[in-house]
């Protein structure tokens, strides 16, 4: 893919090079026509992009950015209740507070 777009460069480097490309780049209507060509693949995209978004909540599916950051969220509560249970178990077992009967079954 790199060796064409290097080829597709050379080629229009060439191109510019020419004489009646150059006076034919100069129109106006040309250059607005190539801006619009250029400007193409990113409309198609996201108009792609949005037609499957909402797609997805039609059909009240997740989307792909929805999953990754529910993962994101998952991922940090996991870590916050690993920290939390590893200082809990760093803290020393505590006595029973003065008052307080362990219930026992024989009541």
């Amino acid at each position: 893919m790199a060796s064409l777009k290097k080829t597709l460069m050379k080629r229009g480097m060439k191109l510019m090079s020419d004489p009646r490309v150059m006076k034919l780049m100069q129109d106006e209507r040309v250059m607005k026509a190539v801006m619009t060509a250029m400007s193409m693949p990113g409309k198609v995209q996201s108009f792609t992009q949005e037609q499957a978004e909402k797609l997805a909540k039609a059909l009240d599916l997740a989307t792909e950015d929805e999953v990754k950051d529910l993962k994101r969220t998952v991922r940090r509560l996991e870590e916050e209740m690993a920290r939390m249970q590893k200082k809990e178990s760093e803290r020393p077992s505590s006595p029973m507070p003065a008052g307080k009967k362990r219930s026992s079954s024989a009541d």
